[in-house]
């Protein structure tokens, strides 16, 4: 099996993000350290991420959260802030990561398994999983603002596009993406001088928020799982 593969499928994260863990050199194979690409290991090799070693989890995990602020989507900070996984430490004992990401301040809907496979189903830009967010800023946002957005505007040197719009108030706004890029909305009202006072994810495809409380979670069911696959499905074969 291909070394990112193991590592997605032990939990370590999304195959993408594995493959970036091994350039950065924070993997080692037999305590090989290993920083390119296409290493493969078999049942017999230790593979260890961090000093500890990986072992595939046999139960599969997946979980939507409501994400409250000044949490980061990571499995470790260097700055040794707050991390969503520790909102599951007393209740989840495998080892799961997020799907995508939000950023520090922003709450809401996130995803997290140790699927690897079904990360990058759902967070690949292929699919085409949308993702609802309300937006609440400081002062008026105009429509002229969301429809350039709508169109497509580049922002130090990256091209940002809204796949849709709802205004609620002048200053409280739905905003549909597909892809996400990091830390987008945020960049993009900074690029029109308008602060924001919450980024709020309330959806991914068609699993919705609800009621789900800040900081809780809880299992995705089988209904939820088989119509976010055929979604990504549906969308990769458009």
């Amino acid at each position: 099996m291909r070394l990112h593969r193991f590592m997605a499928k032990a939990g370590v994260a999304s195959r993408r993000r594995c493959e970036r863990l091994i350039e950065e050199g924070r993997v080692k194979v037999n305590g090989r350290q290993i920083i390119r690409q296409g290493e493969t290991v078999g049942p017999d090799d230790v593979v260890t991420f961090n000093g500890k070693r990986l072992r595939i989890t046999a139960a599969p995990v997946y979980l939507a959260m409501n994400k409250p602020p000044r949490y980061l989507c990571s499995n470790h900070d260097p700055a040794g802030r707050p991390l969503v996984i520790d909102l599951l430490r007393d209740t989840v004992s495998e080892r799961v990561f997020t799907v995508g990401r939000l950023d520090f301040m922003s709450t809401g809907l996130i995803l997290l398994t140790n699927d690897g496979e079904f990360a990058r189903i759902i967070s690949h830009p292929s699919s085409k999983i949308e993702k609802e967010y309300l937006v609440e800023s400081r002062r008026p946002i105009s429509e002229e603002m969301l429809e350039g957005y709508r169109k497509g505007i580049r922002v130090e040197g990256e091209t940002y596009k809204l796949k849709s719009y709802r205004i609620k108030n002048a200053r409280r706004v739905h905003l549909v993406l597909e892809e996400g890029k990091n830390r987008e909305i945020r960049r993009v009202f900074t690029h029109f001088n308008v602060a924001l006072r919450r980024v709020h994810r309330i959806r991914i495809g068609t699993l919705w928020l609800d009621n789900l409380s800040p900081g809780m979670f809880r299992p995705l069911n089988d209904r939820e799982m088989h119509k976010l696959l055929a979604l990504a499905a549906q969308q990769e074969n458009a």
